[in-house]
C-alpha cells in the first residue's frame, strides 16, 4: 500500500460487512482514520477486530440512516472520534422484490427509507460540514448498483432506488463543484456478499429455482467469467477518495466485471 489516504477521515456507512467493510478495511491500509457505521448496536467481530488492531484509528458508531433526526448527531460523533470528514462512502442500502403486481407500499418505503432518503440526507449532513470546514480533497462516494441503470421485472422498486441514487450524485456534484467537493458513485454488480444468500432465496421463490441457482447464473454471465467481491469494489472506493481522481466528478463507475457498457 502507498499511504494514498493518509491523514484521512474516511466515514463508511453500512460498514459491518460486505462491501462496506472491505472498503473500510482498503482505506484503514491506505493509512486513514475510519468510522464504521451500522444499525448493529455492538460492532460484529470483523470490526472489533479492526478495533483491536488499530484502536487509535477505528471507531464504531450504531445508527439508522433512515432515522434522519440522528444523523446530526451521529456525524458529531464520527467528528469527534476521528475528525472531519474527509471522504464519506455512502453505502447503506435494503434489498427486496416481488412481482410488480404483488408489490406492497411497506417495501416501496423501507427501500426509499435508506436507500434513497437515508443516503441523500447522509451525504447531505456531511457536505455541510465540509462547505463549512474546507475540508482539502473530500469527497462523497455514494454506492448505486448496476439495478440502477435499467430496470427489472421483479426488482421494480430497488432499481428505481438506485437510479435516484446515481441522479443524486450528479446534482451533487454539480452543487459542490464551486467548493471543490468532488462527488461520484460506484454500480457494483453481482457482488459476493452475504446478502447474496438473501437475494437468491428471493429469485429461488419467484422464479422456481433450486437454491444458489441463480447465484451460479449471475456469476456465469458476467463477461469476467465470476461475481465480483468485496475487495474488487473497495480498490474503486480508495481510487475515487484518493487524489489520483481529484479531477473526477459527477461519475458513476461501474464495476462490474463488464455487465454494463457506458
Amino acid at each position: 500500500m502507498t499511504g494514498r489516504l493518509e491523514q484521512r477521515h474516511v466515514l463508511v456507512t453500512g460498514a459491518g460487512g460486505g462491501i462496506g467493510l472491505a472498503i473500510a478495511e482498503a482505506s484503514l491500509a491506505e493509512g486513514a482514520r475510519c468510522t464504521l457505521v451500522d444499525r448493529a448496536p455492538a460492532p460484529p467481530e470483523a470490526v472489533q477486530s479492526l478495533q483491536r488492531n488499530l484502536p487509535n484509528r477505528v471507531a464504531y458508531l450504531q445508527a439508522d440512516v433512515a432515522d434522519t433526526a440522528s444523523l446530526a448527531r451521529l456525524l458529531d460523533a464520527a467528528q469527534a472520534a476521528n475528525g472531519p470528514v474527509h471522504t464519506l462512502v455512502n453505502n447503506a442500502a435494503v434489498f427486496d422484490m416481488a412481482p410488480l403486481l404483488e408489490s406492497d407500499e411497506a417495501s416501496f418505503d423501507r427501500l426509499f427509507a435508506v436507500n434513497v432518503k437515508g443516503m441523500f440526507f447522509v451525504m447531505q449532513h456531511v457536505l455541510r460540514h465540509m462547505v463549512d470546514a474546507g475540508t482539502p480533497g473530500a469527497s462523497i462516494i455514494n454506492m448505486a448498483s448496476q439495478a440502477g441503470r435499467r430496470g427489472e421485472a421483479l426488482v421494480s422498486h430497488y432499481c428505481a432506488t438506485k437510479a435516484a441514487v446515481i441522479s443524486y450524485t450528479q446534482s451533487a456534484a454539480l452543487a459542490m463543484a464551486p467548493h471543490g467537493i468532488r462527488v461520484n458513485a460506484i454500480a457494483p454488480g453481482v457482488v459476493d456478499t452475504p446478502m447474496w444468500s438473501h437475494v437468491d432465496a428471493l429469485f429461488a421463490k419467484y422464479e422456481s429455482r433450486a437454491p444458489g441457482e441463480k447465484k451460479r447464473q449471475v456469476g456465469l454471465e458476467v463477461p469476467l467469467g465470476r461475481m465480483g467481491t468485496p475487495g474488487d469494489i473497495a480498490g474503486a472506493a480508495v481510487f475515487l477518495a484518493s487524489d489520483e481522481a481529484r479531477y473526477i466528478t459527477a461519475q458513476t463507475l461501474n464495476v462490474d466485471g463488464g455487465n454494463v457498457m457506458s
